[in-house]
């Protein structure tokens, strides 16, 4: 099973902080194809993607097992 948690702007859009999925292993972009299909409101947005707490490039490989975190762009000053 792979663990995703939604942050912030995401949690509130998909309704919910996590869901849990049963896939042996996918490609991060093959998570975000997923997520914006499941939740259309994440559709257009940048969103930022860490694996066992490290930022993630699209063509990194999720494997069962594998902590996911979405992450909406963050700003500050």
């Amino acid at each position: 099973m792979i663990r995703i948690y939604y942050f912030a702007g995401l949690r509130d859009a998909a309704g919910k902080s996590e869901d849990t999925i049963d896939r042996p292993q996918w490609t991060v972009q093959e998570l975000l194809d997923w997520a914006e299909a499941a939740y259309p409101a994440f559709s257009g947005k940048s969103i930022l993607v860490a694996v066992n707490e490290e930022y993630a490039k699209r063509e990194d490989v999720i494997r069962d097992g594998d902590t996911v975190a979405l992450i909406p762009p963050v700003s500050g000053g």
